[in-house]
């Protein structure tokens, strides 16, 4: 089988567990809390209870992508190693990291020039990302060529589709999606938006819809409407939430009970660091196989 590097950012938001059992590297965003720097290394420099109940209490958050130098510095031991490299991207509207890979990319390439490196751009986010860089450990697994997973991931990459849910404005507003004289009335009418993910990889607000139990029955016919074969999705589900556990556990109850030909059960994880410094907490996301996403 080719040996080669699959690779992604901290913020496709699963466990460390995972990357190390899929054989997947990565490489950290970093967030500033009141001024200090941390990496957004999933959880262990500071756990994510405490990350969340520090922004309810008013903590200043900020991010910062991944540099030119930083990418350099990571992908370099994997070349001297002999290693090719497939390294998938935060979606570039969201961040402009893409841009930082693709430089180092064509500095090492001058370095190491019998060495492939692609730098694919996913369009994705948290554990929506996370979703396409399982499938590609799949594919890796199942003996596919460095060409053949970053042909299929290009090709397929819109096929992951996001929804997502707040029930906490504070942080939209503070963020500026959404205006202070909105949030105040969607604060005061219990306005949940519903958004999710286009095919340009930007956040879209889709709908708004008055309390939690509402936008989470929404939130699973989104996943009926637009899955790969309906409610016969056979396929992996992934979560992630933001110090709101108990809302995800609902919606996942209800995908679960609504898809009975799931792979598996509904994994949900933690929104990260990164991501989350512009979410806030009160965030629940969900992520599936589906049709193409359109605009």
């Amino acid at each position: 089988m080719e040996e080669y590097i699959l690779s992604c950012c901290s913020t496709a938001d699963m466990p460390k567990e995972f990357f190390e059992e899929r054989k997947i590297s990565y490489v950290c965003f970093h967030y500033f809390m009141d001024g200090v720097e941390y990496p957004d290394d999933l959880g262990q420099s500071m756990s994510f209870q405490q990350f969340y109940k520090k922004m309810q209490d008013g903590a200043d958050t900020k991010t910062s992508q991944i540099n030119v130098g930083e990418f350099v510095e990571y992908f370099r031991p994997f070349l001297e190693d002999g290693k090719d490299i497939l390294h998938v991207t935060l979606s570039s509207g969201i961040s402009g990291v893409l841009n930082s890979a693709r430089t180092a990319k064509e500095m090492l390439e001058e370095e190491y020039p019998d060495r492939k490196i692609y730098i694919i751009d996913s369009l994705a986010a948290s554990s929506g990302y996370g979703l396409l860089m399982d499938k590609l450990a799949d594919l890796r697994d199942e003996g596919k060529s460095i060409d053949e997973v970053a042909s299929w991931a290009e090709e397929h990459k819109l096929e992951v589709h996001h929804w997502f849910f707040t029930t906490d404005l504070t942080f939209f507003i503070k963020g500026g999606r959404i205006s202070k004289i909105s949030g105040w009335f969607g604060t005061a009418l219990d306005i949940c938006p519903l958004l999710n993910v286009s095919n340009e990889g930007k956040l879209i607000p889709r709908f708004k819809i008055r309390g939690k139990k509402k936008v989470s029955k929404e939130i699973v016919k989104k996943m009926e409407q637009f899955a790969v074969n309906g409610l016969e999705y056979a396929d992996k589900c992934f979560m992630s939430q933001s110090a709101c556990y108990e809302d995800a556990r609902k919606v996942a109850d209800m995908i679960e009970e609504r898809f009975p030909n799931l792979k598996g059960n509904v994994m949900i994880n933690d929104i990260g660091t990164t991501i989350g410094s512009h979410t806030g907490p009160g965030t629940v996301a969900l992520f599936f196989w589906g049709t193409k996403r359109e605009n």
